[in-house]
């Protein structure tokens, strides 16, 4: 009960706070290069982008490509390109926005107290680039029993079959049945 209430509460306030829905722009960021020019790529966001990862805007639940995406493959921060997560930890929460039970790596992320919206919720923020990437809640599935709530603007899907070619090379690992 408590899920759906917070998930109804969200939704009417994404509803109304909500800038528009991702437009599919896309960015050539590979793996993060050690002369990262953030401003260069801030230049580059979508408008939705940018208001969720500089202004901790959130997208519209059911409304963006990566909450219902099923294909194997890792999401990298829009921003750096730096591995958030694999699909392997996301799951359906029910939310309308993509939920990971953990990231791939921890390094990658930073959590913070955000008290905007009336309520105190953790804050995801990508460690390389600042952005703002969704919240962190503790009614996620087992094992973690967390739940990652991301918004895909802040986001770039890599499909499994890409992930090589773009540079990820190193976490094809994810997808063997007998991981690292």
């Amino acid at each position: 009960m408590k899920k759906i209430c917070l998930t109804i509460l969200l939704t009417l306030i994404t509803s109304v706070y909500a800038v528009t829905t991702v437009e599919s722009k896309p960015i050539t960021t590979t793996v993060k290069s050690t002369k990262f020019n953030k401003a260069a790529r801030l230049k580059q966001l979508t408008p939705i982008q940018y208001d969720v990862t500089q202004n901790g805007g959130t997208e519209r639940p059911f409304d963006n490509p990566y909450w219902n995406n099923e294909a194997p493959g890792i999401y990298v921060d829009i921003v750096t390109g730096t591995p958030l997560f694999s699909s392997i930890d996301k799951y359906d929460s029910g939310t309308g926005w993509p939920s990971f039970t953990k990231p791939i790596d921890n390094k990658a992320i930073i959590t913070r107290t955000d008290s905007s919206m009336y309520m105190e919720r953790t804050e995801v923020v990508s460690s390389d680039s600042k952005s703002h990437l969704g919240h962190l809640f503790d009614d996620g599935p087992k094992p973690t029993g967390m739940r990652y709530c991301m918004n895909s603007a802040a986001m770039r899907f890599i499909a499994e079959s890409q992930i090589k070619s773009q540079g990820y090379g190193q976490y094809l690992y994810l997808f063997k049945p007998n991981k690292k």
